[in-house]
C-alpha cells in the first residue's frame, strides 16, 4: 500500500473520479438476481462501505460514476457469446432498462451531480461506454473501483482503465465476489499488480482531511 502523503496524492478531488460498479437493485439489492453475491456484498460490509464512499466524495468534490448492467425486454444489442450472458437471460430477476431492478441500491445515495452511465453489453463498465470521454472531459487520471463483482467487472474495470492511462486504486474491502475467499485472493494476485490496493478507512481518511490552501 502507498504511504498516507502518497495515497493523498493519487487520490486528490482536482483529478480523481469514484466509480460503484454494478451497484444496482437488480445484483446487490434485496431482490437480486444473485442473491449469493448480494448476500456477500452486504454480509462482508463492501456495500456499506460503498456508500461511506459515495457520501464523502459527495462531500468532498469527488466526482462519482455509477456504472450500471441492463438489457432492453427484448435482449437486442444483448451478448449471447459466453455461458455467463446465456444463464443470465434465465435468471428470474432480470436487469431491465427503465425497472427496479437497474436502480442505484440503498444505502448508495444518488447525487444530481453524479453521472449513471449504463451498458446494453459486454462485461466491462468502461469498455464501449461513455466513461473514458466523460473522465477525459472532467481532467480525470485517478479512477476508484469498487462495487461488485470481483469475479468479472471489477477486474474488467481496473484493465481497462489502466489501458487507458489512469492510475487505478481498488479500496479491497469495498469490493465483493464469490465465494469469499476469491476476494482477497485476486486482489492480493492480480489486482495489486496493476492498482493501488488501499481500504475503505483510508480512503476517507485522505477526503476528509481539510487541504492546505496556498
Amino acid at each position: 500500500m502507498p504511504s498516507y502523503a502518497q495515497l493523498k496524492e493519487i487520490v486528490d478531488p482536482a483529478h480523481a473520479v469514484l466509480m460503484t460498479v454494478e451497484c444496482q437493485q437488480g445484483v446487490v439489492g434485496t431482490d437480486s438476481a444473485l442473491p449469493e453475491l448480494a448476500k456477500e456484498a452486504r454480509s462482508s460490509g463492501a456495500l456499506g462501505n460503498v456508500a461511506r464512499l459515495v457520501h464523502a466524495a459527495h462531500t468532498g468534490g469527488v466526482q462519482v460514476v455509477h456504472a450500471v448492467a441492463e438489457r432492453r425486454p427484448d435482449g437486442r444489442g444483448a451478448n449471447r457469446n459466453a455461458r455467463l450472458f446465456r444463464a443470465a437471460e434465465r435468471l428470474p430477476v432480470q436487469q431491465l432498462s427503465g425497472t427496479t431492478a437497474v436502480r442505484i441500491a440503498p444505502p448508495i445515495e444518488v447525487a444530481e451531480e453524479d453521472f449513471v452511465v449504463r451498458r446494453l453489453h459486454g462485461l466491462s463498465p468502461i469498455a464501449g461506454t461513455d466513461v473514458d470521454a466523460l473522465l477525459r472531459n472532467l481532467g480525470c487520471r485517478t479512477l476508484v473501483v469498487t462495487g461488485v463483482s470481483t469475479n468479472v467487472a471489477i477486474p474488467n474495470a481496473v484493465f481497462d482503465a489502466v489501458n487507458l492511462g489512469y492510475t487505478a486504486v481498488v479500496p479491497a474491502d469495498a469490493i465483493a465476489g464469490v465465494p469469499a475467499e476469491y476476494t482477497p485472493a485476486v486482489v492480493q494476485n492480480t489486482l495489486a499488480l496493476v492498482a493501488t490496493v488501499t481500504t475503505t478507512d483510508e480512503l476517507l481518511g485522505a477526503w476528509q482531511e481539510p487541504r492546505r490552501s496556498g
